[in-house]
């Protein structure tokens, strides 16, 4: 995927809510959509550079940019939690994840009962539903979802694991936005109930994958699959 070409610095001042931050940018001060309802704590520092898309005047927006990097002890990390989805689109529809070859076409936003997910994927052996989860905190080399609780999360595994009774192949795809990872693992300490969920689904047989990003200043890819480790007392009190 593809970033604006024409990504702008700036210097993080504070949150003003969990969309809008304020940044000192061009001598001055600007507004930029965070388009990420997490925390954030470890990005959105103003030790950390923070590189922003300018949006177009024109659209009417009250804020003028969006933060799209953020710089981590020089490592890049993506910050938009809007992208996931669309980078496991373009992965599988380049072929470059063979656990989804069986499936010739896609679709994004489709209803399933009271849930909206990301992709349904079609083929000759049926629909494949996947909700893709953004991954931004790391800890020691493992990505940690999520950083903060999600009710929305757990309805997702709710509604995957309800795929799968109906007969569907379903899957949680946690995307990890930034390359310095090796696995991923649900956040145990800030939200548990999301841990049990996680636990509960896989048992009942929805999948659950992982992958990495390569992020640059132009562009942002999957590049590959690392492992996800479900803490075992989790499974165990689920």
């Amino acid at each position: 995927m593809k970033l604006h070409p024409g990504l702008v610095e700036a210097t993080f001042v504070r949150r003003l809510n969990r969309f809008v931050a304020l940044l000192s940018c061009r001598g001055g001060q600007v507004m930029a959509h965070v388009a990420n309802s997490g925390r954030l704590e470890e990005l959105l520092s103003p030790e950390n550079r923070m590189l922003l898309t300018p949006v177009d005047p024109s659209s009417g927006r009250k804020t003028a940019f969006d933060l799209t990097l953020v710089e981590v002890d020089g490592v890049l990390v993506s910050a938009d939690a809007r992208l996931p989805n669309a980078l496991l689109q373009e992965a599988i529809e380049d072929r470059r994840l063979p656990e989804f070859a069986a499936y010739d076409s896609s679709e994004r936003e489709v209803q399933f009962h009271d849930s909206r997910l990301d992709i349904r994927l079609t083929g000759r052996t049926g629909s494949y539903y996947i909700e893709a989860k953004s991954v931004t905190l790391v800890e020691d080399g493992m990505g940690i979802f999520p950083d903060a609780p999600t009710e929305r999360g757990r309805k997702h595994l709710g509604a995957l694991t309800k795929a799968v009774a109906c007969g569907h192949e379903a899957a949680v795809a946690f995307v990890v936005q930034r390359p310095d990872v090796g696995s991923v693992s649900p956040n145990l300490r800030t939200d548990p109930e999301f841990c049990r969920a996680l636990a509960a689904a896989a048992e009942s047989g929805v999948n659950v994958f992982a992958y990495r990003c390569s992020v640059t200043e132009s562009s942002i890819l999957i590049d590959s699959s690392i492992p996800v480790r479900i803490p075992m007392k989790t499974a165990d009190e689920g």
